[in-house]
């Protein structure tokens, strides 16, 4: 049961760096050296070297506390991210510390990086949710689906198309006008329009307050549904993660309510966008 619920919340692969020289190199790692380099800089870790080979490696897979930080060690030696970081989990998400060693737990012969979301979303918000330079960039990046945002762009037709927009669309348009003091405008036409500038200064202040777990959730959800709204409702708990796919899929599930579903497809889609939103879900969660 456990390994299924995993795999649904499995996502978008890993942004894991490497190249084949470090499987050579990454044979000296030791737990008592500093993290290593290659000639051009890149730490050498046990997560790249993983990426590095596309193969299990490593025999043993566990979780320790060390006074309030908890780190996922494979055969007694901690996972670092990217950047060479140490993959430390404040002791608030211990469910979040499992959820990754069960990923790599679940590599039983080749790796397979779509596998690993909770490891990679995780190395996101330490390798770069921290540093102020990238949080304003990412806030910025965000804050352009704003003006293109999924949900801000309604049909009158066809009905079932009406319909979803209505279910999914117009509460969560309400929720952050409401809770922001925004005003968010709705466009019937396909071409990307602006949404008011004060509207996004009120909401840049908001998501700038993020800690780097809220953030690195944020970028997640936002380039997964294409919606800076549905995002923001999933981070702020207002929906959950199925209300949040449902949500994001309004225009193709209208399609598959008129013509039928397309096998090898559809049904990717619906696995998929559950894998990236839960990833971020989870990282959310203080469990």
């Amino acid at each position: 049961m456990f390994s299924r619920q995993l795999t649904r919340l499995a996502t978008s692969p890993s942004p894991l760096r490497a190249t084949r020289a470090l499987h050579s190199s990454s044979r000296r790692l030791n737990s008592t050296q500093e993290t290593p380099v290659t000639p051009d800089g890149t730490p050498i870790t046990e997560t790249n070297r993983a990426e590095a080979v596309k193969k299990r490696f490593w025999k043993t897979v566990n979780v320790k506390q060390k006074d309030d930080k908890f780190t996922v060690n494979l055969d007694g030696r901690p996972l670092k991210t990217p950047d060479g970081r140490t993959l430390a989990l404040p002791k608030s998400k211990p469910l979040f510390a499992g959820l990754i060693a069960a990923e790599w737990e679940f590599q039983e012969t080749l790796l397979k990086p779509f596998a690993l979301p909770m490891t990679s979303i995780a190395s996101r918000a330490l390798d770069a949710m921290a540093e102020q330079q990238t949080r304003t960039e990412v806030c910025e990046s965000l804050l352009k689906y704003l003006d293109t945002d999924t949900i801000c762009y309604q049909h009158d037709e066809p009905p079932p198309l009406v319909n979803l927009q209505t279910r999914h669309w117009d509460p969560l348009l309400d929720w952050v006008q409401s809770s922001f003091d925004v005003r968010i405008e709705r466009f019937a036409s396909i071409l990307p329009s602006p949404q008011p500038v004060d509207s996004k200064n009120k909401l840049r202040e908001v998501i700038s307050k993020f800690d780097l777990w809220e953030l690195a959730a944020m970028e997640r959800v936002t380039y997964a549904t294409k919606s800076f709204i549905i995002a923001l409702a999933l981070v702020k708990r207002h929906i959950n993660v199925d209300e949040a796919a449902l949500a994001s899929h309004v225009e193709v599930n209208s399609q598959i309510e008129r013509w039928g579903e397309v096998e090898d497809t559809h049904d990717v889609d619906f696995h998929d966008i559950r894998r990236q939103l839960g990833s971020a879900a989870c990282l959310l969660s203080s469990q």
